[in-house]
């Protein structure tokens, strides 16, 4: 048996105690829990102590009007949904107030009691499809957090396979053709074989390693991050396609493997869609602690982004993940891109205190 609803809390603030009565009552036979308060320093004080689904607001009272109350309202962590009672002539300040943020308003006139209580349910059924929404959000993002953490766990599993597991024995096979050539000493061609054996386990052994590092770029270290870029921006140099520099100013610590992990792979993206897209001959990595903040900033001298495609949202692909990334750690990424002058990509991340 599905448990029964609760009562939506709505509190009511006016002036007028009469009124203040029959909207309550109002209200009450329709359903609702009511509160009242005459005075915007009673409202203030109840609100302290309560969070109402609802409040409806006269926009005169004799301690403050209602504008001034709402804004004040507004500035709290979570905003109280509210719609606002106003008396004739005063309709242009309640298109105002919408424009504030107030769900709808009634008049104070002969009709005020019977449409209060239609007002009031369209209200919280605006309410309701918000918090559906935000909690729909919330999930998804949650899911997408999960399925990039399962993706990360997979590539640390199999990177360490390949290291631990494959390498290992890949090492192994190469030090038994060093023994086997000590006693094929005797029969040349034996020990050429050998000695190509060796020649292509020993190249073998380096690419394992190398899709084992690039499956796990940044371990678990303070200054993992720092030492994945460093290598980021030699392995890139090494290729001769273009100039490729890390610059960290002061050594940067940082514990969250995580979120390490996916500011590596923004440096990354960033990086190769630098040299192999925008034929950049320079690429400049930046790494940062300023303000609470961490900086990470990639710089090119490349053909910049076609237009149109200058944001993370219109951008491609690779801007897209980048974008993602960002997104799941909680981090502010921007992309400043001119054609024909390269492209600066920054990422921030607030610290936790």
């Amino acid at each position: 048996m599905a448990a029964p609803a609760q009562s939506p809390l709505i509190l009511v603030v006016d002036d007028d105690e009469g009124l203040l009565i029959l909207m309550a009552g109002a209200l009450r036979g329709e359903g609702c829990e009511v509160a009242t308060a005459g005075t915007a320093k009673s409202a203030r004080a109840w609100l302290e102590k309560h969070t109402p689904e609802l409040l409806i607001l006269d926009l005169k009272l004799p301690d403050g009007n209602g504008p001034a109350l709402v804004a004040e309202l507004q500035r709290g962590k979570s905003p109280v949904p509210f719609i606002v009672v106003t008396g004739q002539g005063d309709e242009r300040v309640a298109v105002e107030i919408m424009k504030r943020g107030a769900l709808d308003y009634v008049m104070k006139d002969t009709a005020l009691l019977e449409l209060l209580p239609t007002i009031v349910q369209r209200a919280l059924g605006t309410v309701a499809q918000e918090k559906a929404l935000a909690f729909a959000q919330a999930e998804h993002k949650r899911l997408e957090n999960e399925i990039l953490a399962v993706g990360e766990r997979e590539r640390h599993s199999i990177g360490d396979d390949l290291h631990d597991g494959l390498g290992q024995q890949l090492t192994a096979l190469e030090l038994m053709c060093t023994v086997l050539k000590e006693d094929a000493r005797g029969n040349p061609a034996m020990a050429k074989r050998l000695d190509a054996m060796g020649k292509l386990l020993r190249e073998t052994i380096v690419q394992t390693r190398q899709l084992a590092r690039g499956l796990v770029p940044v371990n678990n270290g303070p200054d993992a991050l720092q030492t994945g870029l460093t290598e980021l921006a030699e392995r890139i140099d090494s290729l001769g396609r273009g100039r490729c520099e890390f610059e960290c100013r002061e050594p940067v610590l940082f514990t969250d493997a995580f979120v390490a992990g996916h500011l590596y792979r923004i440096a990354q993206e960033a990086v190769n869609n630098a040299v192999k897209h925008a034929r950049a001959k320079t690429v400049k990595i930046r790494l940062a602690k300023s303000d609470g903040a961490l900086q990470l900033e990639i710089v090119d001298d490349g053909t910049g982004l076609p237009k149109g495609r200058s944001s993370t949202r219109g951008g491609g692909l690779g801007l897209g993940v980048m974008q993602h990334r960002a997104n799941a750690i909680g981090a502010e990424l921007t992309v400043n891109s001119k054609r024909g002058e390269g492209v600066t990509i920054r990422c921030r991340l607030a610290l936790k205190q």
